[in-house]
């Protein structure tokens, strides 16, 4: 019961605040809003038991992007620029092509609907979990991880050596 409550909850937030991302004129307070929705949608995967995913979804969307994006904006200072007017024929083609992307999304929920069926016997409840992830990674997935990480580790010392500015 207390989980019901908390799902509402989080989806109220994450549906007010992303409907502040959008209606928002100031470019830093859509992208604080944006980083609301995306805290809400991994209370969301906390909620589904997936604790892993939550976790890499706030490490990266949340951490890395949205602070890449708050940088980018604050950077360029777009606060000062002004939209520019949209004539009628664009608005107009642009709440067309909307309207026909909200048809084909819910003929795609309605078609899944039909065909999602789960087999008990196939279906297992830890499979979204942290330890059930790193048994799998550590014991079958070893030396594609471990190639991952190294290049990963040669990524960054390049880039860090690109960077690194000529003292002559």
């Amino acid at each position: 019961m207390l989980s019901e409550y908390i799902f509402w909850f989080l989806s109220f937030v994450a549906v007010f605040s992303a409907a502040g991302m959008i209606f928002s004129k100031n470019p830093v307070y859509s992208v604080l809003s944006l980083i609301v929705t995306f805290f809400a949608v991994a209370g969301h995967y906390f909620l589904l038991g997936a604790q892993f995913l939550a976790a890499v979804h706030i490490i990266v969307y949340a951490g890395a992007i949205m602070v890449l994006f708050l940088y980018v904006i604050m950077m360029l200072n777009l606060n000062k620029l002004e939209e520019e007017k949209k004539s009628l024929y664009i608005k107009s083609l642009s709440f067309f092509a909307g309207g026909v992307l909200m048809l084909v999304l819910i003929a795609v929920v309605r078609r899944t609907e039909e065909l999602q069926t789960i087999q008990p016997a196939v279906y297992n409840a830890d499979m979204g979990l942290t330890q059930h992830l790193g048994k799998v990674l550590y014991k079958e997935f070893l030396v594609p991880f471990e190639l991952a990480s190294v290049l990963f580790l040669s990524a960054m010392v390049g880039a860090v050596y690109l960077s690194k500015k000529e003292l002559a």
